[in-house]
């Protein structure tokens, strides 16, 4: 090890001293924490990791679920930079900023040449300091200036709760941050008597291990193991349910190949003490816990220091040997095909599951897939762009329905727009067409979470998962078979 460390020094040295170029100390700065830092890390394994001042900064502003700004998201379309959406009740919607808003100026600054991220640290700024910003907007003869306050903009971990059906609530959780669990918990406060929950987890990248405990402790019994943690250089560690709930309506747990980390925390709890059913793909499969060590320059290592089990004691991770970073992360060809060699646990009734390369659910639903069709229209930000033209001179209210007139001047759009389609493909595609316009609408006229629910009502696999709630009541119940297989076909 001591001769490994002298042999980075000395390259360090030669390379100071002989690079053709004069390495300055931006240079320098990254050739380190690009480059040797997260190198040596990466040996280790997929998920140890080095931040830099900008990458720790930001992950603790994730963390904490909040910052100061004005409250919009935002992203490019080809050389400009459009307004996705404002969030409720931020300076951004307040003032009136909608989403297909083009930001031509910060501060009198242009932001040609400037990327989403550049725009998005500008907009940012302390708590009650004005900012000025120039928008494009689609109908106005010249363009919009407004001056906003910055102002704290809370970040939701639950972008979305409801009422799916009649007396079945809806709860999607994008990760796990600081807030997750109280807004969990407000959002269960909100539905009231339920007779049916659906846990949305897809997509979620985890987060915070301390917030997976305290969203499943909102479900399982006081007491109960979520989790245990095992390591080398620290104390093993299990976690339990602080304070229980009595809760006895049935979950539905919705997952897919991207619910990674502390989503898998809080679906592996569930799933072995039969708390809920699991639905949807296997999931990421990472069960290596990182514990982040701030460094000198506002800098921090998050290096692997335990592994954690789920209650019947599944090892989560997927097997990373011998694996590029690319194919773990966007190749996947190690999710295990079959249960032949995977080590086998036992759920509390006696449910087998199986443990390594992910959770599996109870019950597949295959994926969404894209198509030619869909790749277009969003590839040329058609609904975006639709929402923007047709608001120009239309509103809508809550009752709008994308009608016959509303699919010809989307069609009139399109060709005006020079995006190619055919009629079969728009006819095969309607019910997707339909919800892609209305959410887009909804967005613009009555807020982000509006147009989100549009989506989840349309949602194929969120109503593949509805189907499911009478197994669901079963396990909770208690009446499921006990040997029932943790992945069946879809019905």
């Amino acid at each position: 090890m001591r001769d490994a460390l002298h042999s980075f020094t000395d390259v360090y040295g030669i390379v100071e001293a002989n690079y053709a170029e004069h390495l300055d100390p931006d240079k320098a700065d990254k050739a380190i924490y690009d480059g040797a830092i997260p190198g040596m890390l990466h040996v280790l394994d997929p998920h140890s990791n080095f931040y830099d001042p900008k990458a720790y900064a930001q992950m603790r502003e994730d963390q904490h679920g909040k910052y100061y700004g004005v409250g919009m998201t935002i992203q490019p379309q080809g050389t400009k930079i459009v307004v996705l959406a404002p969030f409720e009740g931020t300076p951004s919607y307040k003032a009136g900023i909608r989403p297909g808003d083009v930001i031509l100026a910060v501060d009198g600054k242009s932001t040609e040449n400037m990327d989403s991220t550049a725009v998005a640290n500008v907009l940012k700024g302390p708590r009650g300091t004005h900012v000025s910003v120039t928008m494009g907007r689609v109908g106005s003869p010249k363009p919009l200036v407004f001056d906003l306050i910055r102002d704290e903009i809370p970040r939701y971990s639950v972008d979305l709760a409801f009422l799916i059906k009649p007396g079945v609530g809806y709860i999607h959780i994008t990760n796990f941050m600081e807030t997750t669990s109280r807004e969990v918990q407000d959002a269960l406060d909100k539905f009231g008597d339920i007779q049916g929950l659906l846990i949305d987890l897809r997509g979620n990248p985890g987060g915070l291990l301390n917030e997976a405990v305290n969203v499943s402790d909102k479900f399982l019994e006081r007491g109960q193991v979520v989790v245990s943690q095992h390591g080398r250089a620290f104390a093993d560690q299990v976690y339990r349910a602080p304070h229980g709930s009595d809760a006895k309506y049935p979950i539905v747990v919705l997952v897919n190949r991207n619910t990674a980390s502390a989503a898998e925390i809080v679906s592996g709890a569930l799933q072995d003490h039969d708390r809920a059913l699991i639905v949807g793909e296997t999931t990421f499969g990472k069960g290596l816990v990182q514990t982040v060590f701030p460094i000198a320059d506002n800098t921090g290592l998050a290096l692997t220091t335990f592994h954690y089990y789920t209650p019947s004691g599944r090892l989560i991770q997927r097997n990373y040997n011998h694996v590029s970073l690319y194919d773990y992360y966007y190749v996947r060809d190690d999710v295990p095909k079959n249960n032949a060699d995977r080590e086998v646990k036992l759920t509390d009734s006696g449910r087998t599951v199986y443990g390594g390369g992910g959770i599996t659910p109870d019950e597949k639903i295959d994926e969404l897939k894209d198509n030619r069709f869909e790749d277009t229209m969003l590839l040329h930000y058609a609904f975006a762009h639709f929402s923007t033209h047709y608001l120009a001179t239309h509103t809508v209210t809550k009752d709008f329905q994308v009608d016959d007139a509303v699919l010809q001047q989307f069609r009139d759009f399109l060709k005006s727009e020079k995006i190619d389609y055919t009629e079969p493909d728009l006819t095969a595609n309607l019910d997707w067409v339909k919800a892609s316009i209305k959410s887009e609408l909804f967005t613009s006229q009555f807020g982000q979470s509006e147009g989100l629910r549009i989506r989840a009502d349309w949602d194929p696999q969120i109503n593949k998962a509805l189907t499911y709630m009478p197994e669901a009541q079963a396990l909770e119940d208690h009446t499921l078979p006990s040997q029932q297989k943790t992945q069946t076909a879809a019905r």
